[in-house]
């Protein structure tokens, strides 16, 4: 598992066995953002705010260029042989596909003709995002669009449709698991919504959840109905919570009492499952993780004073 600071990323092993490695040093929180894990866990990619893939491994680095010329928001390695992502773009949602051996990344041509592109929007009034991608073992991607529910494409990335809207369109972050091609996640403005069918139909799993502003969802890669998500009073935080499902969202349990840490608010990728099933989880200025599925949780990791109130940027498992 890998997790970046404003300054470094560092990773650790998937159950939490022994000290974090810091494998990058000297970065500026402002030149990189999403991350998305290599390999197995073996390697890790950044996209660089000059449109750069940094690769990481312990004893590797590697930059791609990929010619993107808007702010990278998210990553999805669609195949590792040969390395193939797609990479979705904040101010103006659009999406990439990059085979790295080839490059540079050339833009989708069908999400671009997606026409309900002309309603997705910011609350702001600036641009959208793509701000999350997941995909299944069967080669079926979803794209997160803020403000713009999901969209979905059978075949890799290359053609794509909206999923049913059903769902609120403010999405904040969309799952998928390795154990069912099938089920569908979204944490939303309106808390958490499944899919059993790919996305044609959502139901709203909101029982529980102390407030209904949803952040960030996380499954476990071997059970679909055990997951965490965070909530928060609204966009600006005010008060987050750590929920925690065993049922696939029907009903959800607060986690909070197990932190030494209260938080203002958690943010799109403070939370991950790794492949074995250890559940990680930003709160603070810490790195806590939890075992026994999800259930004990305790501090792994704390940042140091001087990182700010928000040091970390992002998990990747």
């Amino acid at each position: 598992m890998f997790f970046a600071t404003n300054n470094a990323i560092y990773t650790v092993d998937n159950n939490g066995d022994g000290e974090p490695t810091q494998i990058y040093e000297g970065i500026d929180h402002q030149e990189h953002g999403t991350m998305v894990s290599l390999s197995n866990g073996q390697a890790v990619a950044t996209a660089l705010s000059n449109g750069t893939l940094l690769i990481l491994s312990e004893d590797n680095e590697k930059r791609i260029p990929t010619g993107i010329e808007d702010p990278i928001a998210s990553l999805l390695v669609v195949r590792e042989d040969p390395l193939t992502l797609l990479i979705g773009t904040d101010e103006g949602a659009y999406v990439y596909r990059l085979i790295a051996e080839e490059g540079p990344a050339e833009r989708v041509k069908s999400f671009d003709e997606l026409e309900c592109r002309k309603d997705w929007y910011t609350p702001w009034g600036g641009p959208p995002a793509v701000r999350t991608l997941a995909k299944t073992k069967d080669g079926f991607c979803y794209a997160d669009i803020h403000v713009g529910s999901i969209m979905r494409s059978p075949d890799e990335g290359i053609s794509w449709e909206p999923v049913t809207p059903d769902l609120n369109k403010d999405v904040h972050q969309v799952a998928t698991c390795p154990a069912d091609d099938n089920q569908v996640f979204a944490n939303t403005a309106n808390g958490v919504y499944v899919s059993t069918d790919r996305g044609n139909s959502w139901i709203n799993r909101i029982e529980g959840l102390p407030v209904r502003y949803g952040t960030a969802i996380a499954v476990d890669p071997a059970d679909p109905n055990l997951m965490i998500a965070t909530v928060q009073k609204g966009p600006r935080g005010g008060g987050a919570w750590l929920c925690r499902s065993e049922n696939g969202g029907a009903t959800w349990t607060e986690l909070n009492d197990q932190f030494t840490e209260s938080t203002d608010r958690i943010r799109t990728g403070y939370i991950a499952f790794t492949s074995d099933g250890t559940a990680w989880a930003v709160i603070g200025k810490t790195l806590y993780i939890g075992k026994n599925q999800a259930t004990d949780w305790r501090p792994f990791w704390t940042a140091p004073e001087d990182d700010g109130d928000y040091p970390f940027q992002t998990l990747a498992a």
